[in-house]
């Protein structure tokens, strides 16, 4: 690997860890402030939120400027939504704002290691840096709970600068000025990401590049295999990406724990999901990726599960199941929606796609599950009706694939065939 890629990765992981630990200490900052219970599980769509507004934008953005300059100016908004959370902003508004860095980040990322490797080590470098953000969740969860826990968040408020009043007064607080320096850490390594030769595209008109979006989108959709692994990969994302932030108000709720411990917890989740994606990728082939949609309905009838589990000794086990059965069957659905964007439409415009249906996605189902709890609805009663709507969309997807299967058999049959001897 040339060494600018190490350069790149070490980027990501302490932008990656940043956004993680910065969320537990978020979630603390409104459990301090009293703030209405809806709020919490609010944090995953407003995180989303810019990823879904900027979709068509952002990947042209990325191609226009140089990569790691794009990678720096983003990782500057992440560290503005930050000192907002720190000096009084509301942490809703201000995990936004990260969101909106991490929104330009993502295309950037990725985008560089086309024009920094060549192709045959494209795979090895995209396996380094989803292995390093996974990673860096782990850690950024885990690292957000000790940091806003009783025994470092009092040595942290011990510090004092003379004369100079900070304003820090609170362990989320002093978690927050920590996670200030992640991103640095994070910006300094994005100075050093080298110019690579590839020449700059410019940006083209707003309405031509949503023009071109909206039909790739509408092509992915079309297509009789894409359109179904596009619907399950969007809903188990939104299931995963709000399941770290339901998983807090949940341990609340049956454990009586704080955001420290319940960010063990979340961590937890991740892990689990680690385990099932190594199994699917040993053991899964692209044309047999359909036949694990029957499993998918499972998930939702396990969230439910969660409402019976009050002990740590069942919750653990039970939170690394579920994890684990995310993990498997988002690899060969994940593959197959590549696959298919691939032969489409080109794998960028794909990931485009890809991205912009997943976090509208999570948007969607942390909208929900927020409304519900500002409405009044207990964490497991919401947590209950939210297991229900996932188990019935993903038993309407499963009626729709099998619909596919009776009426354009022989479409099918071929996409499939094509899945089985597809050398890319």
């Amino acid at each position: 690997m040339k060494k600018g890629f190490y350069t790149i990765m070490s980027a990501q992981f302490f932008s990656s860890l940043a956004d993680n630990a910065l969320l537990v200490a978020a979630v603390e900052l409104l459990r301090l402030s009293k703030a209405p219970s809806w709020q919490v599980p609010a944090l995953a769509p407003m995180f989303a939120l810019f990823y879904v507004l900027l979709a068509p934008f952002v990947g042209a953005f990325a191609d226009a400027i140089p990569k790691g300059r794009v990678m720096f100016t983003s990782n500057a908004i992440k560290v503005a939504g930050c000192l907002l959370m720190l000096f009084g902003g509301h942490p809703l508004l201000a995990y936004a704002v990260v969101g909106l860095g991490a929104a330009a980040y993502s295309p950037a990322k990725y985008g560089i290691l086309t024009e920094l490797l060549p192709p045959s080590q494209l795979v090895k470098g995209n396996g380094w840096i989803e292995g390093l953000t996974v990673a860096s969740i782990i850690l950024g969860i885990l690292a957000g709970g000790q940091l806003v826990g009783q025994r470092l968040s009092s040595e942290l408020l011990s510090f004092d600068l003379p004369l100079i009043n900070t304003g820090i007064d609170t362990p989320p607080e002093a978690a927050i000025s920590v996670i200030v320096f992640f991103y640095v850490i994070a910006a300094l390594f994005n100075l050093r990401i080298p110019r690579t030769e590839a020449p700059l595209q410019p940006m083209s008109g707003l309405l031509t590049l949503v023009r071109d979006f909206s039909n790739c989108n509408s092509r992915l959709w079309g297509d009789k295999l894409g359109q179904i692994s596009l619907a399950t990969t969007t809903l188990l994302w939104g299931i995963f990406g709000n399941l770290r932030v339901i998983v807090f108000a949940w341990a609340a709720a049956a454990l009586g724990y704080g955001t420290a411990q319940a960010s063990n917890l979340a961590g937890v989740v991740v892990i689990g999901s680690i385990a099932g994606a190594v199994i699917a990728s040993m053991t899964m082939r692209l044309d047999r990726a359909t036949s694990v949609i029957p499993l998918a309905i499972v998930v939702g009838f396990l969230m439910i599960g969660l409402v019976f589990i009050h002990t740590l000794w069942t919750a653990v086990p039970f939170l690394i199941v579920m994890g684990a059965i995310c993990g498997f069957l988002i690899v060969p659905m994940n593959a197959l929606l590549q696959h298919r964007g691939h032969n489409l439409m080109g794998a960028g415009r794909s990931i485009a796609v890809q991205n912009f249906n997943e976090q509208a996605c999570i948007l969607g189902l942390g909208a929900f599950y927020a409304g519900m709890t500002k409405f009044g609805m207990s964490a497991f009663g919401a947590i209950t009706l939210f297991g229900l709507v996932v188990a019935g969309t993903m038993w309407l997807i499963r009626g729709w694939h099998r619909s596919n299967c009776e009426k354009h058999r022989e479409e099918v049959e071929h996409l499939l065939a094509i899945a089985r001897t597809d050398k890319h």
